[in-house]
């Protein structure tokens, strides 16, 4: 049936969006997380990779995450001699988190996320709507 399969397509996606937004929280939350020693590497932002796969049993290809890795990059350093994790200069390196960054793929999560939600709704009540003139 098509419209179970709409459902299961919006299902996976919303599937994908919310471990994206899983990913996105947690970059935020350490944001601060520097090294406890001196040298010591911070928390590395994670970012997630999506593939299509195809779903044999639904006969169609579905969205789902591919992999959870750490993004390159370099650290950013601060100065700031009295901190733990300063190095013999006096800088700290400081996660790879940009906010900015994070809130863009936050609201690009909420609205793929919700624009699957809508789907998943109009398929649900055309399945219900179905169901009723049945009767």
């Amino acid at each position: 049936m098509d419209l179970e399969r709409a459902l299961r397509i919006s299902a996976a996606g919303m599937q994908a969006q919310s471990m994206r937004l899983r990913v996105v929280a947690e970059n935020l939350a350490n944001r601060d997380s520097t090294g406890q020693a001196p040298g010591a590497e911070p928390y590395r932002r994670r970012v997630v990779t999506f593939a299509n796969r195809l779903d044999r049993e639904l006969g169609a290809s579905t969205v789902q995450v591919a992999r959870v890795a750490p993004a390159p990059g370099e650290f950013p350093q601060r100065f700031d001699p009295a901190h733990p994790a300063a190095d013999a200069r006096g800088y700290v390196r400081t996660p790879n988190v940009d906010s900015l960054v994070e809130m863009m793929d936050m609201r690009e999560a909420q609205r793929s996320y919700g624009a699957n939600l809508a789907v998943l709704e109009a398929s649900r009540g055309m399945l219900t709507r179905t169901i009723e003139a049945l009767r």
